[in-house]
């Protein structure tokens, strides 16, 4: 067991290095100066060499990458080419308001999906079962954006109940704050939760063709008691991959609903830099979003082999196989 966590963790590493290195090399690799961007086209050439030596861009691109990489890791981000400040607060600043919504929004969409979804299976063929798959297929159909527009007209400007956008941080007050949240959370959610619901009846419905489950009925149990005991975790393995691809895309579909909002997130911060050319903050960023997907899938990893037995028995056996080989040798 620990070896394989051990061999999970070393994945998670060479790939964030291997990340490293390709947005470093993609984006030097990208005409014009930096430094040139940032003054304006008619900045005397005196000034832009002066910009490019204090913020290193003169320097070797190994010298560069190094700096880079080891400010990283000890939180230092760079500065940004446009406002001349600090990146390292403003992105601490975003990721706290994107991880709040990114997070609710994952967390409503499988508090919606995981019992429609049982639902949907055990009631296979049944006429409410057939509507609510229609309205699953409509929430799959319906783009994010389009879905937070409405959310806003009717209950923002028609009925008044909600504010159309802006955020609110938590200590001004926790009534405004989830005031602010909940059109964001609910576009987000409702999305992504038709897909998951959609993996969620199929894991369900294997599950439930399953001689442990026949068994289970067969001993007693009602068709929901023997998917409650003996099911549910074999139906968790695939919506477990499934829902941490989904919290991945959640951050690319939150710089629309970023956008539609208002809100000051990482995502629509990283749309300004992109636009002005802001290469430190650029990078810095999308870095940071890098981190946060292979985050994900290495507490997915970890999550199988907490979920599934079967994993743990696999690693152990093989393990036990190698020690035997060399114990020949």
């Amino acid at each position: 067991m620990i070896r394989a966590i051990a061999r999970v963790c070393a994945r998670f590493f060479v790939l964030l290095t291997l990340a490293s290195v390709l947005i470093f090399v993609l984006l030097r690799a990208a005409p014009g100066n930096p430094a040139r961007v940032a003054l304006g086209v008619s900045a005397a050439e005196d000034d832009v060499a002066k910009l490019s030596a204090t913020l290193g861009l003169d320097r070797p691109l190994l010298v560069q990458y190094w700096d880079w990489v080891t400010g990283l890791l000890r939180g230092n981000f760079g500065v940004s080419l446009v406002s001349q400040e600090n990146i390292t607060p403003l992105v601490l600043d975003r990721a706290q308001v994107s991880l709040i919504l990114v997070g609710l929004a994952m967390g409503l969409s499988l508090a919606i999906a995981v019992p429609v979804g049982t639902w949907l299976a055990y009631r296979q063929g049944k006429p409410d079962a057939a509507v609510l798959s229609g309205l699953v297929q409509l929430g799959i159909a319906v783009p994010s954006f389009l879905l937070a527009i409405v959310l806003v007209a009717i209950f923002a400007v028609h009925l008044g109940w909600l504010p159309a956008g802006g955020w609110l941080p938590p200590n001004y007050g926790f009534g405004g704050f989830f005031a602010h949240l909940v059109l964001p959370v609910i576009a987000l959610a409702l999305v992504q939760a038709a897909i998951l619901t959609r993996y969620v009846r199929s894991a369900v419905l294997e599950v439930i063709e399953q001689d442990y489950v026949r068994t289970a009925r067969a001993s007693g149990d009602t068709e929901l008691q023997a998917l409650r005991r003996h099911g549910l975790r074999n139906a968790a393995l695939p919506v477990l991959t499934v829902a941490g691809v989904q919290l991945a895309s959640l951050v690319a579909s939150a710089v629309v609903i970023e956008r539609v909002f208002v809100i000051p997130g990482l995502s629509s911060m990283l749309l300004d830099a992109v636009n002005a050319r802001d290469l430190p903050t650029v990078q810095s960023l999308v870095m940071v979003l890098v981190f946060f997907t292979l985050a994900v899938t290495l507490c997915v990893d970890l999550a199988y082999r907490v979920v599934d037995p079967r994993l743990r028995r696999d690693a152990g056996a093989r393990v036990s196989r190698r020690q035997a080989k060399a114990g020949r040798v």
